[in-house]
């Protein structure tokens, strides 16, 4: 395990446009700006009207989805999907958004979320004679689609997503329409904005800014949405459900520029940070962020103490996920491929460090020793969320639960472990205060292990889309 897998990672980012004659350029710009969604792979479906259009690849969007490409997915609508892939499950045949034909027409799909129960729903189709290219949970979805009796695709899908149970914010395009939905706990972000006449769809306001199309709203938890030639067409078709929007995509995987679930996500870690230094202040000299993730809630710290704030930590921003490694010999190496300390501001200080989280506790351990190495005279570690101790099954890869360090040990114990002078976690109430989520409308589980939903056996069971 090295240090560029020591974290959650989202599984993946939706975007779609229906009505501009650049369909397919303005989607690639779209799943660009989510690339921090996924990172392994990507594609795009484009409709001319009466075709569907496809490119799928691994990579990354900027390396892939290029002029060539793009010139070939023709059409005023389109959706695109990025992803990131769990060990193991990463070729091209996971790749989305999925394309079939079927006695319901054309239709493509993307999808952000997990579904629990999709290999019990895959045994039962493979038995009637359903032949699958993925592992994707993703290809249930379309499977049942294709058997279901309806007057159209968009009967078909509210149909079969009335009996899947789980987290899934999908896109799906037909020749002739766009259909957003999100399962009725909303679990994974899904916004609507407007281009001029055109419509996007995508998981984060971000990807509206860089085409300079309008935030329009969420789509609601329940609602499908479909959009083609007459305009807007909403519908709830599924039974009310609570709410349980993930918590996670404040506290770490959305960008700090987007709106979820309504509320700003920098203002969110902020305040965060502010709550922090409340519930675990410390006698420090500088509070210095663990870059990215840790930005904004260390400013937010150091703005409630009085702490000098200070970049002391230096990113670098081009690691991919593989690389070559050095003998053990060359101590660290791992988290000094992607983060270096600035001795001159660290030497003969008391320093706070500020993270969104600790999951195995290896590259917290490191950072700690980075820091000391730089000439530290105390390290404090701060995270800006409580202590973790469950897997999601929601759309997140995340290890298992004996991997958790938390899961494991004490605070007392997780402090030895990474070697810090004092270790402080963001308590559960803090943290909800914080974002402005009622604890009876977020999903927490990660934290508390009580799961909105029931999972398959405990335990997740296909990978998700």
């Amino acid at each position: 395990m090295n240090f560029l897998s020591d974290k959650f990672h989202e599984e993946c980012g939706v975007f779609g446009i229906f009505g501009h004659a650049e369909a397919s350029t303005l989607t690639q710009l779209g799943l660009f700006a989510l690339q921090h969604r996924g990172q392994e792979a990507c594609g795009i479906v484009s409709s001319d009207g009466e075709e569907l259009h496809q490119f799928r690849s691994m990579g990354l969007v900027a390396d892939v989805l290029d002029k060539d490409v793009l010139k070939n997915l023709k059409g005023t609508s389109a959706i695109g999907h990025t992803r990131y892939s769990t060990a193991g499950k990463n070729t091209i045949k996971e790749v989305q958004p999925f394309s079939v034909t079927c006695q319901h027409g054309k239709i493509a799909v993307c999808h952000n979320g997990n579904l629990p129960f999709a290999a019990q729903k895959r045994c039962e189709l493979e038995k009637a004679g359903a032949i699958f290219s993925s592992t994707s949970d993703t290809e249930t979805i379309l499977h049942g689609i294709a058997r279901t009796p309806a007057k159209d695709a968009i009967e078909a899908i509210a149909k079969v997503l009335k009996e899947t149970e789980g987290a899934f914010s999908l896109l799906f395009l037909t020749p002739d329409s766009l259909i957003a939905v999100r399962d009725p706990r909303g679990f994974r972000p899904l916004v609507l904005g407007k281009l001029k006449d055109a419509w996007a769809v995508g998981s984060e306001t971000c990807a509206f800014d860089l085409i300079d199309a309008e935030y329009i709203r969420e789509i609601e938890a329940g609602e499908m949405l479909v959009i083609d030639e007459n305009g807007l067409h909403s519908f709830f078709p599924f039974e009310e459900k609570p709410r349980s929007v993930c918590t996670f995509e404040h506290v770490y995987f959305s960008r700090p520029d987007s709106l979820i679930f309504g509320k700003s996500v920098n203002q969110s870690r902020h305040q965060m940070g502010k709550q922090l230094a409340i519930e675990h202040p410390s006698e420090a000299d500088l509070v210095v962020p663990v870059p990215d993730s840790g930005v904004a809630a260390a400013i937010g710290y150091a703005r409630q103490s009085g702490i000098n704030y200070r970049q002391a930590i230096i990113r670098n921003h081009y690691v991919g996920r593989t690389f070559i490694e050095p003998s053990q010999s060359i101590r660290s190496f791992g988290v000094r491929l992607k983060l270096n300390p600035i001795r001159d501001l660290i030497e003969g200080r008391r320093v706070v460090l500020v993270d969104d989280s600790i999951v195995r506790g290896t590259t917290s351990k490191k950072i700690v020793e980075m820091v000391r190495d730089a000439g530290a005279r105390e390290v404090h570690m701060r995270i800006s969320c409580p202590p973790t101790i469950s897997p999601c099954y929601y759309g997140v890869d995340t290890p298992r639960k004996a991997d958790l360090i938390a899961a494991q040990m004490s605070v007392a114990e997780v402090c030895r472990y990474i070697e810090a002078d004092s270790l402080g976690y963001l308590s559960m109430e803090g943290m909800l205060a914080a974002i402005g989520f009622a604890p009876d409308s977020a999903c927490v589980a990660c934290w508390n292990g009580k799961y909105p939903t029931q999972v398959a056996n405990g335990q997740p069971t296909i990978e998700n889309g």
